[in-house]
């Protein structure tokens, strides 16, 4: 009997290069950026009412972060700077990243941009998106004669 062997596909080939090639090239840069478009890490609870966004940034000051909402679209941007090391130091590991940061969320719903509310604590960003009242849900009475 013949076994048949599966060769890896070419584009298999050059996908795992490139992958090579980024870690690679990761590692040995003394300016690591960012490179995730899911930074920073969210979580969404929506209700009737509104929005609640919370955002971990560990690492990024307050005054580093800007917070724009247009419309139905949330948009955060900042910049994480790097840690300050003694010159005579050197990493043994590196895998937190600095740099700016920016990430664009959809929102169900049009959002009330006057009462916008955003706190930070503990690397924490919390912001709080009250719906527009144009885009509530209205009941609607049914009359009858």
């Amino acid at each position: 009997m013949y076994r048949r062997f599966r060769r890896p596909s070419m584009w298999q080939d050059m996908d795992q290069l490139q992958h090579e090639m980024n870690r690679l090239f990761n590692a040995t840069s003394k300016e690591p950026v960012f490179n995730s478009p899911s930074y920073p890490a969210i979580n969404i609870w929506t209700n009737d009412d509104g929005q609640l966004i919370s955002a971990e940034m560990p690492g990024v000051h307050p005054e580093d972060i800007d917070i724009d909402v247009t419309g139905d679209a949330l948009s955060i941007s900042g910049v994480r700077k790097p840690d300050k090391v003694a010159k005579e130091a050197h990493y043994h590991r590196r895998e937190r990243t600095y740099g700016s940061f920016s990430r664009t969320i959809q929102l169900p719903f049009m959002v009330d941009t006057n009462k916008v509310e955003a706190n930070f604590k503990n690397g924490i960003l919390l912001i709080s998106l009250p719906r527009a009242e144009a885009d509530k849900p209205k009941k609607i009475t049914i009359k009858s004669n």
